[in-house]
């Protein structure tokens, strides 16, 4: 399990997260991405970047006033 600070992107940090998830987490080892929470479109957005890349959301939550966590189990294709 590998924990990612992704809030200095603010908005812009998809991309970021699916390079990580590529490159730096192995099958069906859990990633903990912490971003910054604008509007509340990135979470849903987040979740729907990973289900479409064909990875396994496992938990979304507030951690703060302002940024929020999701954990992410990578998977094989």
């Amino acid at each position: 399990m590998k924990r990612y600070d992704l809030r200095h992107l603010h908005d812009d940090f998809y991309g970021r997260m699916m390079e990580i998830i590529k490159s730096d987490l192995s099958i069906d080892e859990v990633g903990i991405f912490l971003f910054e929470v604008g509007d509340f479109n990135s979470v849903q957005k987040s979740a729907d970047v990973v289900k479409e890349a064909g990875h396994e959301l496992m938990n979304s939550l507030k951690f703060n006033e302002v940024d929020w966590t999701i954990v992410v189990k990578k998977k094989g294709k």
